[in-house]
């Protein structure tokens, strides 16, 4: 149809003007006279708008009546039929409401928590991989190209060579064949052994899969008694928990430091040496624990990540968040520099990769969200955590807290002179959660608030999941509550920790918040300051060496690189810091 006939076809009648309009039949009001030129600029316009918008119209009809049409109304894009005024030839183009893709691609972006994760897995066999940026806040910490690219690179890397696979029954003969020397394999692996409590499992398993990033391993982990239970799958098409039947399975607890294959005590017997190959075994366990001693701590030299790269099976079991001191090793730290462009955000992005709470965990982490934090609006954690002996709570811990909060201005005021209260019904609501084995505390800061009312008309409310009494490390159901509790404290939009405790790391870690410390108290003395603000959100390394690989001798690794300082709860200790605080 050209442009002559589609004019033709959607033109009005010629209207009869007269001198006057014809009156209502009914009022017989007479009206006004209009213009013959006024009603035709009018007629023009109308002419000029029907020609717009009616084949849109009839596209719509058309597209709303044909449900087998491609052109779904139900799709962001909208298809129609547009005239162009110099060829009078129709096409058809898209249309897309302001702002559709723009929002889809956010959303889609922050489901996948920046392209940390990947698409794809079945979203009901664990809901809290898709369902973490719901509750949320969104991460001011973008992973880099890079590490995306990487973490890309291993999950094919870990498909290719996970249990089940070829490249894996075939590095395992070599263990069940009890050859001394190592045959060179497809895929080399980093076994993790569960070990210690669970913020602990937590923050090593993440130390150990950045090692297998940086030394090209796959990582396995040891399920223990619960890590199936608290964990979901982080690869996709393939597992990362040793097979029942792994050949040193039953020999993971009576690893020790002078096991004949432990990495430290091969290297007090001169039984290695990294320029001969044929003494290389086909497994080593490497002792990282809290108590490991100065051969054991030689892992973090570069000479001797050398030679352990030619090991296919490393065995580890720590309790420590070793990752500053790979920063101390030469051949890692440009590496970890492309990987964290903001160097403290390891565990933050590591951590949300690797652990999601399954099914079971994730609905004790909503159930409660949902319930008492989702409507405040504003959301406060308090991790309390003493390691004195004796039943709490302890007065001088009350105290700290009191005195914390109040200096750093965490919470409103109390009026202590005034127990009435003229608050409106739409006030300011403040969620303060609290987690500690002993209830008093809660109850204590629950109080106080409930007898006086705050100087700023604001209301706190006081909430506690859980008091166990004491940690029961051994217990499913406390580990799910424990792991729930973490996540929960990550949530919040400020967090107080307390010193020396990995409860507390993973909370800040997973949330990206640096949290305010409370120091460790000592003589059942208030700490004068209560507390200080964290340098960055990773997690304090406990037990670092200091030792200097290439002088061979002692060195306060605390003040070697910017970027790797002494933790504020533990001065021994290290973490990464984003280098611009003074030395």
């Amino acid at each position: 149809m050209d442009l002559n006939e589609i004019r033709k076809r959607f033109s009005p009648p010629k209207p009869q003007f007269s001198a006057a309009i014809d009156t209502s039949s009914s009022a017989q009001v007479s009206r006004p006279m209009i213009s013959f030129s006024f009603i035709a600029a009018n007629v023009t316009k109308t002419f000029a708008v029907l020609l717009i918008v009616l084949p849109v119209l009839v596209t719509f009809s058309v597209i709303y009546h044909n449900p087998h049409s491609d052109h779904r109304i139900s799709s962001p894009f909208v298809e129609a039929r547009v005239l162009d005024p110099k060829s009078s030839v129709v096409t058809w183009q898209s249309f897309e409401p302001l702002n559709a893709t723009t929002e889809h691609v956010e959303e889609a972006d922050n489901k996948l928590l920046g392209g940390l994760l990947s698409s794809g897995f079945d979203e009901g066999s664990c809901l809290s991989r898709y369902q973490s940026f719901l509750y949320r806040k969104v991460s001011p910490f973008k992973p880099s190209t890079y590490l995306l690219s990487k973490l890309r690179k291993y999950e094919e890397l870990h498909k290719r060579c996970g249990p089940g696979t070829q490249a894996y029954n075939d590095a395992v003969k070599q263990l069940k064949s009890g050859s001394e020397t190592a045959v060179p394999t497809e895929c080399n692996y980093v076994v993790w052994i569960s070990y210690s409590g669970l913020g602990n499992r937590i923050l090593t398993v993440s130390a150990a899969f950045l090692y297998a990033l940086l030394s090209n391993r796959v990582l396995l982990i040891d399920p223990g008694t619960d890590m199936t239970d608290l964990f979901c799958e982080p690869f996709p098409s393939t597992s990362w928990f040793l097979p029942q039947d792994f050949p040193l399975n039953n020999q993971f607890k009576s690893f020790h430091q002078k096991s004949p294959r432990c990495h430290g005590f091969m290297l007090k017997k001169n039984l290695l040496n990294s320029s001969r190959d044929e003494e290389v075994p086909p497994y080593l366990y490497l002792h990282l624990g809290h108590d490991y001693n100065d051969q054991d701590k030689l892992f973090f030299c570069d000479d001797d990540q050398t030679l352990l790269g030619k090991v296919p099976w490393l065995v580890m079991r720590t309790d420590n968040y070793f990752a500053p001191s790979l920063y101390l090793i030469p051949s890692f730290e440009q590496e970890l520099f492309k990987l964290f462009t903001e160097k403290v955000t390891i565990f933050h992005h590591l951590g949300r990769y690797l652990l999601h709470p399954t099914n079971q965990v994730w609905g004790l982490i909503t159930r409660y969200y949902n319930a008492y934090m989702a409507r405040a609006d504003e959301r406060i954690g308090i991790q309390i955590r003493t390691f004195e002996e004796g039943a709490g709570p302890f007065p001088h811990v009350t105290d700290q807290i009191l005195s914390c909060i109040s200096k750093e201005k965490l919470l409103p005021e109390i009026n202590k002179n005034d127990s009435s209260s003229s608050l409106s019904k739409n006030a300011r609501a403040i969620a303060v959660l609290i987690t500690s084995l002993d209830a008093g505390y809660c109850e204590t800061l629950k109080e106080l608030y409930w007898e006086h009312p705050t100087v700023t008309g604001e209301v706190v409310g006081f909430y506690q999941p859980s008091h166990e009494g004491f940690q029961q490390s051994h217990k499913m159901m406390h580990n799910r509550k424990a792991w729930a509790e973490m996540y929960l404290l990550s949530l919040n939009d400020k967090l107080v920790t307390s010193a020396w405790s990995t409860f507390g790391y993973v909370a800040q870690g997973l949330g990206g918040l640096k949290p305010w410390i409370l120091y460790k108290p000592e003589d059942k003395k208030t700490p004068d300051p209560a507390c200080v603000r964290a340098m960055s959100i990773e997690p304090c390394f406990h037990s670092p060496p200091f030792w200097d690989c290439k002088a061979k001798t002692g060195v306060d690794t605390g003040k070697l690189v910017p970027h790797v300082r002494h933790c504020e709860d533990i001065s021994w200790g290290l973490k990464v810091v984003d280098g611009h605080e003074e030395l």
